[in-house]
């Protein structure tokens, strides 16, 4: 390829890695893509993408750029069972396959805004969670998928036998149980005992 499909570029001081390129797809430059979450919308509404080349441990021979670049995205759909893409300027599945485990990242201010009542996992991680009557039930650290909705996982410190610990606490992420999320605040408070 002489005219080359990648733009030098650093990353954002705000992305957010949004999936991994599994494999080539097909014979006209499309790779398949592997999303690390279910809510795929800023993939699809972003025409760039942020490309690093894949951690150390899976980047044996890769060759395809040098640190980070900037890409055009031709086309995305959905297709069975994920996500396949082309990038302006790759043409060919050599030129797909050399692209195996590369990291896509986006700019969290590119994400497409929310409906009320609604968030993106990634700005629930870190914000802390209290009960009604304002007592520390953690920090959340994940954010689990159970079928019809989420769990908070959330750490927390307690004391056993008199030395501190790290713990673990989950709260389902329904309006049952969580009262308020408050974004600017950093707080989430919960209907949530500390005998639960």
């Amino acid at each position: 390829m002489s005219n080359s499909p990648f733009a030098t570029a650093s990353l954002p001081d705000d992305a957010i890695e949004l999936g991994r390129i599994q494999e080539a797809w097909g014979i006209k430059g499309w790779v398949r893509i592997l999303p690390h979450s279910a809510d795929t919308s800023a993939l699809f509404e972003s025409s760039e993408w942020f490309l690093q080349p894949p951690e150390a441990r899976f980047a044996r021979g890769f060759s395809a750029f040098a640190g980070g670049v900037r890409v055009k995205v031709a086309e995305i759909k959905a297709h069975s069972d994920g996500i396949v893409a082309r990038i302006e300027g790759l043409d060919d599945r050599n030129g797909a396959e050399a692209l195996k485990g590369v990291r896509i990242y986006l700019p969290r201010s590119a994400f497409p805004a929310t409906p009320e009542g609604e968030y993106y996992w990634v700005d629930l991680i870190g914000l802390t969670v209290v009960n009604r009557d304002g007592v520390h039930l953690g920090v959340v650290r994940d954010l689990m998928p159970t079928g019809p909705n989420s769990v908070l996982v959330m750490e927390y410190t307690e004391t056993v036998d008199g030395k501190e610990q790290s713990a673990e606490r989950m709260i389902p992420f329904v309006a049952a149980y969580i009262d308020d999320v408050d974004l600017k605040a950093r707080r989430i408070t919960a209907d949530w005992g500390l005998d639960y």
